[in-house]
């Protein structure tokens, strides 16, 4: 099923309940991109991974860059780096998209109110290949869609660009580019190049069980 809609920045309408807003222009920094993505890309929050200024994830902080960089070589990305990226096949999105007060972070209260938020979104991009940036979305990711919650915190440079299979996903854990260092980027190029040149759909075709010669396809 295809998602019908023409809007990059909140394709779904979500309205968060946000206590403050990200900057003069933005109230919150919504989910962004292919609403029909195949890779979904998660981050934390705008006060770790950007877009206060921008309202668009993973934009104007160092690490940026370096994420950017690589999704524009695996062919996602229209350019290196933009601040309004044009994006193709990818969706990105944060667990809490509202905006902490600068310097703080958010509190699992914060965290838990908005998770019905990204759940929602998340399940309506339904996305195949699942990029999750720093330890705490790897954690909620691994915990939520896969057997594999145990593997964070110190092992996050070790599963930097590896595959997790879950229950219908295929998780791809990135380690926060802020923290890269000379070979994550070359590896994570790698591991996506692979992907794509694979059939990385997680389907069964069950039309086998039906009358005619239609495939049905489910996850």
């Amino acid at each position: 099923m295809q998602n019908v809609t023409d809007r990059t920045r909140n394709p779904f309408g979500m309205s968060p309940p946000c206590e403050a807003a990200c900057s003069a222009e933005y109230d919150v920094v919504h989910g962004y991109g292919d609403a029909n993505a195949d890779f979904h890309v998660v981050g934390d929050h705008p006060g770790v991974h950007g877009g206060r200024s921008t309202g668009v994830p993973f934009t104007g902080t160092e690490g940026a860059g370096p994420l950017q960089s690589v999704l524009h070589d695996a062919g996602f990305l229209d350019a290196p780096y933009a601040d309004e990226p044009t994006a193709e096949n990818l969706f990105l999105s944060y667990l809490h998209t509202c905006c902490p007060p600068e310097g703080e972070t958010p509190d699992a209260e914060s965290y838990a109110r908005l998770e019905p938020f990204f759940d929602a979104e998340f399940r309506a991009i339904n996305a195949h290949v699942i990029l999750p940036v720093g330890e705490r979305a790897t954690a909620h990711v691994l915990a939520e869609f896969t057997a594999k919650a145990d593997r964070v915190g110190t092992e996050m440079p070790a599963i930097h660009a590896s595959e997790v299979r879950g229950r219908g996903y295929l998780v791809v854990p990135v380690r926060d580019p802020g923290e890269w260092d000379d070979t994550d980027a070359d590896r994570l190029l790698a591991r996506l190049e692979a992907i794509l040149g694979s059939d990385y759909r997680q389907e069964s075709d069950l039309g086998r069980f039906l009358p005619g010669d239609e495939p049905y396809r489910v996850r």
